[in-house]
């Protein structure tokens, strides 16, 4: 694992080129282990869509538009400013979604879900000193909103987004003072438009809450991008020197 992080920062930072690869003696002999070792780092680089591995070719890297993204393992290794652009593209997908699976799920809601989403709700107002237990509650009543709207794909696609959604949340749940109280309180707008079976509005209010993120995620990532300008101006001027 530790091998395979190293090799994908590598890449991202193009330090191997797109279609260049190591093969297994190359790791072998580069970091000192086995190549039972290197065979293994090769598959789980394989199983990420970063490298594709053909009998009896050099394994070559795939471009990083194919890479696996919703991986935890990928999110983990990559630099905090390309999970900074993820964040933002899985705002949009965000968006593009949770607002028709929000008015899909108030036309056929039940009691017993609305309960569920009830005491969610109850949750996150009793946790909104602890954003860590926040989010996982903020999560849960996202999924069971996409439960309600009953299709199976969508429900797979939006479960295979939940690492990426905890970091996006780690950084709207914690923008301000009053951030979780404000969260919550979109949430009670979401769970009124259901209750009452309105699928404009829990479409509208979905809607609103999602894009309410976009400037928080927005200053986020220029936030990145200038701490990542410093450091390399400061290492430009120690090479220099």
């Amino acid at each position: 694992m530790q091998v395979a992080a190293h090799l994908t920062r590598r890449i991202v930072s193009g330090e191997i080129e797109e279609g260049k690869a190591p093969s297994e003696l190359d790791i072998s002999r580069e970091f000192g282990v086995s190549r039972v070792v290197a065979r293994e780092t090769l598959k789980i680089l394989a199983s990420l869509d970063i490298v594709d591995i053909a009998q009896g070719r050099r394994v070559t890297v795939r471009p990083t538009s194919e890479w696996d993204y919703l991986s935890p393992l990928l999110v983990e290794w990559l630099p905090e400013e390309l999970v900074d652009e993820l964040l933002q593209e899985l705002l949009q997908v965000r968006v593009l979604l949770e607002p028709e699976l929000a008015a899909k799920a108030a036309v056929g809601i039940t009691d017993e879900t609305l309960a569920r989403l009830r005491a969610e709700l109850d949750r996150m107002a009793g946790l909104e000193d602890d954003p860590e237990a926040y989010l996982e509650v903020d999560h849960e009543f996202h999924m069971e909103i996409c439960r309600a709207a009953n299709n199976r794909i969508l429900d797979r696609i939006m479960h295979s987004a939940r690492w990426l959604g905890t970091a996006s949340r780690r950084i709207t749940n914690q923008a301000s003072s009053d951030s979780l109280h404000s969260a919550t309180r979109a949430h009670a707008e979401v769970f009124a438009a259901l209750e009452a079976r309105d699928p404009d509005a829990a479409r509208e209010v979905m809607r609103a809450h999602l894009l309410a993120n976009s400037p928080i995620l927005a200053a986020k990532e220029q936030q990145t991008k200038r701490a990542s300008t410093r450091q390399e101006g400061r290492a430009s001027s120690v090479s220099s020197q």
